[in-house]
């Protein structure tokens, strides 16, 4: 049970009213966006740590701040500034859209509506992909669905001296890519507009040491049954076809000419898909194909080597 400055207890544990014609106190305020997101949007255990991002964003305070400063009283637009974000979590809008970055990597990118946001488990593909080339002096990297341009931009970043290109086709995305390159400052690291059925001379005029993907892989009668926030993502980014695998059977033929012998193709794959993109791998010339599991044990990502 907790105590109001004037003495008052707290029976409910929730947010403690001000007294009559008084502003809330950031404390105040924080806890009662954490209750709307757990209340409204079934964020449940979730629900704090969104609340203190926005939070954050808003206001400029961390979690560790807000114990310190929580008595202060929470200026009037700025509480109304948070409250309006609290709002659109609620209703089913991405968090990551909201704060409009996001950490993939240890690195922060840029994001927003017309973008896939970055999510943990394709670092596993960044992993394999710099495990690939790690023995060469100066490697030449191509990724093909390169949306922000986190996984370019997450290579580039670990390996200074290689040359990486990305293919995005969205105008959206590719605006994202272009504007987490410059935040980046990677010169060696290139965004290049195309589609990875018709790839751009740009890019097939070289051979790389590694190709990687994160493709659209869910199947598409699953697109209406998807969480709300994953269905304000682009359709673009998800939409695998019927039974997901649409890219997987191109991308291995359009990739085994490009790379160099000994190369390296790497794809991220969704759930149960691993035994049919690796024999679309070996269909298509590829020997030493395996499928690697994430932290989670989930089937997540096919690699074969010319």
């Amino acid at each position: 049970m907790q105590t109001t400055g004037d003495g008052r207890k707290d029976r409910t544990n929730g947010p403690i009213p001000p007294p009559d014609g008084a502003a809330l106190t950031l404390e105040q305020l924080y806890r009662q966006g954490r209750a709307a997101l757990a209340a409204l949007s079934g964020a449940g255990e979730n629900s704090p740590m969104e609340a203190a991002f926005l939070f954050r964003k808003v206001f400029g305070i961390g979690r560790e701040e807000l114990l310190l400063r929580g008595q202060e009283p929470a200026p009037e637009g700025l509480s109304g500034e948070y409250r309006a974000l609290i709002r659109r979590r609620a209703q089913g809008e991405p968090l990551q859209y909201l704060l409009g970055e996001w950490e993939f990597y240890g690195l922060n990118f840029f994001v927003g509506p017309g973008v896939l946001i970055p999510r943990p488990e394709t670092e596993l593909l960044v992993d394999a992909a710099l495990a690939s080339v790690r023995d060469l002096p100066s490697p030449a990297l191509l990724d093909l669905c390169s949306g922000s341009g986190c996984i370019p931009i997450a290579l580039g970043h670990a390996l200074p001296e290689a040359q990486v290109w990305g293919v995005e086709l969205s105008p959206d995305a590719l605006g994202y890519f272009w504007r987490n390159l410059a935040a980046h400052g990677l010169p060696r690291v290139a965004a290049v507009a195309g589609d990875v059925f018709a790839l751009p001379a740009a890019v097939t005029g070289r051979r790389y040491h590694a190709v990687t993907a994160n493709p659209p892989y869910i199947p598409r009668g699953e697109l209406p049954g998807l969480q709300a926030e994953v269905r304000r993502e682009p359709p673009l980014a998800l939409d695998g076809g019927e039974d997901g695998l649409d890219f997987y059977r191109r991308l291995p033929g359009i990739c085994f000419p490009l790379l160099e012998p000994g190369g390296w193709l790497l794809l991220e794959i969704g759930e149960g898909q691993g035994e049919a993109v690796s024999a679309l791998l070996a269909a298509a010339g590829f020997r030493s194909v395996r499928v690697e599991r994430d932290l989670s044990g989930l089937e997540r990502l096919v690699r074969g080597q010319r």
